[in-house]
């Protein structure tokens, strides 16, 4: 198995797959992929990702890309250690998640960048309106779908939880105001080793 990430270590679509492959324990080998010299452009790239975009996987031959329909793949080939919720219901709705934060919430992404999660990079100044709802929508959803008194959505963790709460911590982390138990959650989210691996993984500081 071969996955291939952004070469400064930033993508959080790069980062979920990663967590599931080492939630799943499966072997794999990194490639970095210099997105700033167009390397994703170039025909070797181009056969291996149809959408010419991080993350992709080359296993044994078969190629995906996007994160979410890679996971779902990780999850149907491997299904010994599963990383999303096997009650039918709940899976779902962890994908409805992951589909949600991958297709919204650009004004966050913009104002709080990943940089500012694992590079320390300071935001750009207080969140600018259409950040701001964007930002409370998101904890709007969070507070009816996180269980009182729980670290994880469904129970025990999921993919989704790791994706929300990257989301989140472009929040936590940058000092916007965020509930307690929210940030709680996030936090805890963040404690886990395959997401601590990805968090303190070596960059190329621009």
């Amino acid at each position: 198995m071969r996955l291939f990430i952004d070469s400064n270590h930033l993508s959080p679509y790069a980062m979920s797959v990663f967590v599931a492959l080492r939630e799943k324990s499966i072997p794999f080998e990194t490639v970095r992929v210099d997105l700033q010299k167009g390397e994703h452009h170039e025909p070797t790239y181009g056969a291996i990702s149809m959408t010419r975009r991080v993350p992709s996987i080359d296993d044994d031959g078969f190629h995906l890309s996007e994160s979410s329909a890679i996971c779902e793949y990780l999850d149907d080939k491997y299904p010994a250690t599963p990383i999303y919720p096997r009650d039918i219901t709940r899976k779902a709705r962890a994908r409805e998640i992951q589909a949600w934060l991958r297709s919204d919430f650009k004004p966050l992404r913009e104002q709080r960048s990943t940089e500012v999660v694992f590079l320390g990079r300071t935001p750009p100044g207080p969140l600018p309106d259409d950040a701001r709802a964007a930002a409370q929508r998101l904890l709007d959803a969070v507070d009816g779908l996180l269980p009182a008194g729980q670290t994880s959505l469904f129970g025990s963790w999921s993919i989704a939880d790791t994706d929300l709460a990257l989301m989140l911590n472009r929040l936590v982390i940058a000092g916007d105001p965020v509930p307690e138990r929210v940030a709680e959650y996030a936090h805890a989210q963040w404690q886990r080793p395959s997401v601590q691996e990805w968090a303190t993984g070596r960059r190329a500081v621009r």
